[in-house]
């Protein structure tokens, strides 16, 4: 009953994924017949999105964020996921543009000058196709960044835990390294990058699996309901 019930939900997923990778690609294909539309979706590109997952409540969750290992070490790593050299910072949702606005003043008390300068002069956040992101600090750390030592951590979250405000981060952040891919649906990935690399060992080491290190986050995206679905699935 309950796999016949994620079997329907997995098609119901499809047939959306089909119907909005059709617009996404419509440029790319559309010299196209509709049936070899359908086909070049169906063989080549809609693979690359749905192989290997599990489908909780419409949500596909790739094998992998179910399947790997992983725990911060942040002796190790310094914070990378915050300092990406990149154009951009974090991804940002839509909403979280006003919540972040309300508790500006707060969060840059604990920022360097340059930081607070750059966010005076130009705000915190910029609109990349239709996407929101944090600005960076010279395309490497997220202007929302503060050093202890050699380690970077996010002020945002400092305030956070200080009590001082009820926002933890942005979602994306949290999250972090699962990805969130808007295509028709939510789709669930695991992003890995050489940074993490520790990450990993030390998740391996401690058996630590990675929808349990980021619980709090996949209960914030999904709710708890799902997120229990979610484990009962992985068989964990």
């Amino acid at each position: 009953m309950l796999k016949s019930k994620y079997l329907n939900s997995k098609i119901i997923f499809m047939k959306k994924l089909i119907k909005y990778s059709a617009i996404y690609f419509n440029l790319e294909v559309i010299h196209f017949s509709i049936y070899e539309q359908i086909v070049i979706l169906s063989t080549k590109i809609i693979p690359m999105f749905v192989s290997n997952f599990v489908s909780v409540d419409e949500v596909l969750v790739r094998e992998e964020v179910i399947d790997s290992y992983f725990a911060c070490d942040l002796e190790k790593c310094k914070g990378a996921c915050c300092t990406y050299e990149s154009e951009f910072g974090a991804p940002l949702r839509s909403d979280e543009i006003s919540i972040i606005s309300q508790v500006l003043d707060i969060v840059q008390e604990y920022l360097p000058a340059k930081n607070r300068e750059i966010l005076e002069k130009n705000g915190f956040f910029e609109l990349k196709s239709s996407d929101y992101f944090t600005r960076s600090v010279d395309k490497k750390d997220c202007v929302f960044v503060y050093y202890e030592g050699n380690i970077a951590k996010c002020s945002i979250e400092r305030a956070y835990f200080d009590g001082k405000i009820k926002f933890r981060k942005p979602l994306s952040c949290h999250l972090f390294p699962i990805r969130v891919a808007h295509f028709g649906g939510n789709i669930l990935r695991f992003e890995e990058f050489r940074q993490c690399s520790h990450a990993l060992e030390k998740g391996e080491k401690e058996r630590a699996r990675l929808i349990d290190f980021c619980k709090e986050a996949l209960i914030r995206l999904l709710g708890k309901n799902s997120y229990d679905k979610l484990k009962q699935v992985s068989g964990i």
